[in-house]
């Protein structure tokens, strides 16, 4: 044993029970604070909470005794609504009459005796010459958009199912017509292929273009079965479409139609939801007995004001004088009545159920009667794909009889059997090799469209409708010279497809004053960020910006038209931001009550005149119930700071004490701040009197048409 360890004693019985009581009382007495600590503290929590509770409830009644002060008062701006829709049925009545002074000889769509004339003189029309069939195009089309339109815009009050499906008719009578006169013109263009010859490979070469159709012809006339494909190239020598012709096709009288339409008329027509969405608030919060307003009679003087506007909507110009209200708020004072005036209650009924056939389609959710889906998998399903770029039409034909000169005169043999298919199915049957029948196709995307992915090839069948995906192989991509090159086991109509939701949902989005009835909407998905413009009633695209090319859609950008044209358009585009009717099937959806999320659209659009919105991240955490958002005062000079985070379910408006970069979500109101039950009242507590001012003087117009872009894009859902 060293030295060391002799010197250390070993504690004796009774210190090492000393020791041990000592311990046990340090326990006991750190145990007791502990206790003591968490019982001061659920009592401070139970009295915060008492504090918050009774300041809320407080809160709430105070909301409560002033709602029917603040309903009456939010009345007053929603007849812009009113005044909106009256002003849209008077352009549309003004419309037919316009047509009708124009006499110019072109149809009313809606009219089915009309139409049908038109379709029968045209019909019976045999000049087929291609240019003239070009021109007249122009006008068929031109009248499959207006009626088109006609369904899209109208309220669902003003036409009736008949009147859709009488439509929907005509439209496609007018497509199936248009193609035939295609037909019939490349008929005349066969007949005489053989002044359309190259002089190198003695074939004929046709390539005739203008904004809407692309007709790409070949004419096998010197037989040579070394030339087997062939590459279009237009007036510029830019190559437009190609083909490669299996070997036995090289030493027949074949001809080969590339027709590209730039539009769609193959997919069935789009259908729409058979009635309006049902929404709770109308139904769920009866007027509230309490306190409540009426409004004073105010001077004549004050009441209403001579404007006279001229305005730009759809094709036509019209001038309208209207008689709108620009009472001041100031002019409203509280006298206590039995409840909300019934009025006030039926006018927001009729604002939400004056939404056209285009904001139903993109409000209603599939939930009760949902289509079937398609029972095989190569059958494209249409609510998921949409077509872009148009169709192109690829046919082997047979060659009609070419003209000959004998002896100074020209002779032709004259059938009388229209354009014919060639047989080629039928040579493909008399083999077992199939693969010697192979045709190959590279079409050119076209300049006007934006594929953010390699695109899905279908193919039309034509038994069934639809789109379908097998019997196309050896796809080859050259996105950088939009090229798109495939194989088929035999000459088909192709469409290339993209995913309708490919930019849903949105990363973000904000909605910003720009200018006296001007605002601009940026919503950024996950390939692009795109910027509209609004002005007054019109919509513009400003740009579409990916992280490669900044000029996409030079087309459409800085071109002025009405929000649902313009949503139209960028959707044929390729650039989706607009949700449909089964959009909610295919996107990580942050469902919302519909009630509280349409009327925060309204609201929304009713302020945006002087207050910017923006995405906020706890919009995904607040329940289906509520919406969260970011707002802020925003002048047309200022870029939108001091953003605060705002939360409403249709009926109450209240500002968060969180933040964007808060660790959890609270619903805790703001300090210094109230509920209201409307957003307009919560913003104007803290609002300038040059803010209320822009608020009151904006037009009617600029706010109807912020609402159809903030229903058409369903931010508060799909970001």
């Amino acid at each position: 044993m060293s030295a060391g360890s002799r010197g250390k004693k070993k504690p004796s019985k009774a210190e090492r029970l000393r020791l041990q009581r000592e311990e046990e009382e340090r326990r006991l007495f750190e145990e007791m604070e502990a206790r003591l600590r968490a019982e001061q503290e659920e009592a401070e929590r139970i009295e915060r909470e008492r504090i918050e509770r009774e300041k809320t409830e407080c809160l709430e009644a105070k909301d409560l005794e002033r709602r029917g002060l603040e309903v009456a008062e939010l009345s007053i701006l929603e007849e812009n609504f009113l005044v909106a829709s009256q002003w849209k049925a008077d352009c549309r009545a003004s419309a037919k009459w316009s047509h009708y002074m124009a006499c110019d000889g072109s149809p009313d769509a809606t009219d089915p005796r009309e139409i049908n004339t038109y379709m029968s003189l045209w019909r019976e029309d045999k000049n087929n010459d291609i240019q003239i069939v070009m021109e007249k195009g122009k006008r068929v089309l031109e009248l499959i958009r207006k009626l088109q339109f006609s369904i899209l815009d109208a309220p669902y009050e003003e036409l009736t199912p008949e009147d859709v499906a009488q439509y929907q008719d005509t439209i496609q009578k007018l497509q199936a017509l248009l193609h035939w006169k295609y037909d019939q013109a490349t008929e005349q263009l066969l007949k005489q292929a053989s002044s359309y010859a190259e002089s190198e490979s003695g074939n004929m070469e046709a390539v005739i273009k203008d904004a809407n159709v692309t007709l790409c012809v070949w004419a096998n006339l010197k037989k040579n079965p070394r030339i087997r494909a062939q590459t279009f190239r237009d007036e510029d020598r830019n190559p437009t479409n190609g083909f490669e012709l299996p070997k036995p096709l090289t030493i027949c009288d074949i001809a080969v139609r590339i027709f590209h339409t730039h539009y769609d008329h193959l997919s069935p027509l789009e259908s729409f939801p058979r009635e309006p969405p049902k929404l709770d608030f109308l139904t769920r919060f009866p007027p509230l007995a309490g306190p409540s307003v009426v409004k004073e009679e105010a001077d004549d003087s004050k009441m209403a004001e001579d404007m006279v506007t001229e305005v730009k909507y759809g094709p036509s110009t019209l001038s309208v004088k209207l008689h709108t209200s620009t009472v001041s708020f100031k002019d409203i004072k509280p006298m206590v009545v039995d409840d909300i005036p019934a009025d006030v209650y039926a006018r927001r009924s009729t604002i939400v159920h004056s939404v056209s056939r285009a904001q139903l389609s993109a409000l209603c959710f599939p939930e009760m009667e949902d289509e079937p889906p398609p029972e095989e998998d190569n059958i494209v399903d249409l609510h998921q794909f949409m077509p872009v770029g148009g169709v192109y039409h690829f046919d082997a034909l047979k060659l009609p009889p070419q003209a000959k000169h004998v002896k100074g005169w020209t002779m032709v043999e004259v059938l009388d059997t229209g354009l014919e298919t060639y047989p080629y199915s039928a040579m493909c049957e008399e083999t077992e090799d199939t693969s010697l029948f192979v045709v190959g196709l590279t079409v050119n995307l076209l300049d006007s469209v934006i594929f953010f992915e390699e695109p899905l090839v279908g193919r039309w069948d034509p038994k069934g409708k639809y789109w379908r995906t097998d019997g196309i192989g050896d796809v080859s991509y050259n996105m950088k010279e939009k090229e798109v090159s495939f194989k088929m086991n035999g000459f088909s109509t192709i469409t290339l497809m993209q995913d309708a939701h490919l930019n849903m949902p949105y990363q973000s989005w904000e909605l910003r004053p720009n200018g006296a009835d001007q605002a601009i909407l940026v919503v950024l998905t996950t390939f692009a960020e795109v910027q509209i413009q609004v002005k007054q009633n019109q919509c513009m695209l400003i740009s579409v910006n990916t992280m490669e090319e900044t000029e996409l859609l030079s087309d459409l950008r800085g071109e002025w038209m009405p929000p649902l044209a313009l949503t139209v358009a960028l959707r044929r585009a390729g650039m989706n931001i607009f949700p449909a009717e089964h959009s909610s099937k295919y996107v990580s959806l942050n469902k919302k009550s519909l009630d509280a999320e349409l009327t925060c659209y309204q609201q929304m659009a009713l302020v945006t005149s002087a207050f910017a919105f923006g995405w906020s991240k706890w919009n995904w955490k607040c329940g289906e119930d509520q919406v969260v958002f970011k707002a802020c005062e925003c002048s047309e000079q200022e870029v939108p700071e001091n953003w605060a985070l705002y939360m409403f379910n249709g009926q109450r408006a209240q500002k968060l004490r969180l933040t964007e970069s808060s660790d959890t979500f609270s619903k805790a109101i703001a300090d210094e701040s109230e509920f209201h039950s409307t957003l307009f009242h919560l913003l104007k507590d803290t609002a300038s009197e040059a803010a209320l001012d822009r608020v009151q003087r904006a037009h009617y117009l600029f706010i109807d048409c912020v609402y159809q872009l903030l229903t058409a894009t369903r931010l508060l859902s799909y970001a």
